[in-house]
């Protein structure tokens, strides 16, 4: 007798979890991406010296000048996007304030900004960006969409 509880038992523990388990498979479920009701654009502008670049010719110093106004313009678009990090330390002793340091770090990837200027202004040379936040949708959206439950069909 208890054999046969037994036998009937672990049948129907295995028909249940067989059963349960199944169920996770019986639906199609279709996915829909989600678009936002607006884009910002942010603009950003960076700047660089063109005499003090280390270099004996002019032409090759307005290059670099040209180069790291671009790079300064980067760098406020990364603070816009990701924010920038602050570190700040104190020390004191008996007090007195012996050390104050601050520093600031950014961090981040700028994709599909645009140049919309870049041009010498009297001895330094200014380069001005913007990032349409609809452009970096659509490259989100081609590497990996965000999705939201269109229909699910069981079967």
């Amino acid at each position: 007798m208890k054999k046969s509880i037994f036998k009937v038992l672990s049948i129907s523990s295995l028909l249940l979890s067989v059963i349960s388990c199944s169920s996770v498979y019986d639906k199609h479920v279709q996915w829909q991406s989600v678009k936002p009701e607006s884009f910002p654009v942010l603009h950003a502008i960076g700047q660089a010296p063109i005499s003090i670049q280390r270099s004996p010719h002019e032409t090759q110093r307005m290059l670099m000048a040209i180069n790291a106004s671009k790079l300064a313009a980067y760098a406020e678009l990364a603070e816009q996007v990701y924010g920038q990090k602050i570190n700040g330390q104190t020390t004191m002793s008996q007090l007195l304030i012996g050390k104050q340091e601050v520093s600031a770090s950014v961090n981040g990837i700028i994709r599909a900004a645009k140049v919309v200027k870049s041009y010498p202004v009297g001895d330094s040379y200014t380069t001005e960006l913007s990032l349409d936040f609809k452009d970096v949708y659509e490259i989100y959206l081609a590497s990996s969409p965000q999705r939201e439950i269109k229909d699910v069909t069981y079967y």
